[in-house]
Order: structure tokens, then sequence, then C-alpha cells
């Protein structure tokens, strides 16, 4: 089974403060070639959806009509979206 790609794009900051890894609305990671580069702290909160999207399964759609995931910093809010491309 091959697996899928996944991007993970940053679509919002909701936070008072900017980002401590400098990450900017806009920016999308490779999962697979980039994951490196994404702040330790969203990373963690990203793999396990990731781990599900690459096992087949199905995550549910926001009210933005896609996934989304915030890290866990408060003062910042990363809001990213994660993207399945076959």
């Amino acid at each position: 089974m091959k697996k899928p790609k996944i991007t993970l794009t940053l679509v919002d900051q909701l936070g008072t403060q900017g980002c401590h890894r400098g990450h900017k609305p806009g920016d999308t990671f490779d999962f697979d070639t980039q994951r490196g580069e994404l702040c330790p702290m969203a990373m963690h909160v990203a793999f396990p959806y990731v781990d599900i999207l690459r096992y087949g399964g199905q995550l549910p759609t926001g009210s933005a009509g896609d996934f989304r995931f915030c890290c866990p910093d408060a003062d910042v809010i990363n809001v990213f979206q994660i993207k399945v491309t076959e």
C-alpha cells in the first residue's frame, strides 16, 4: 500500500503573539520531506492525525470543509489544515 502525500498548511493564527518558530499563515509543509521544519509542539499534535490518514482512516470535516488542528501554545494558536494527495 502506497502512503498518501500529506501536507500541513498554516491557515490562521488566533493568539496574541507571533509563532516562536517563525511560522506564518501560508506556510506549507510536506510531512515526508519537511516535518523537521515544523514546530515540535505542532508536530506532536499533528502526528496522530497523520497516522490515522496514513492507515486509511478518515478525519471529521469541520465547518471550513476540511480538517484543522491547532498548536498547543495558547499565546500563539497556529491553526493548521491537513490535506491528503493520492
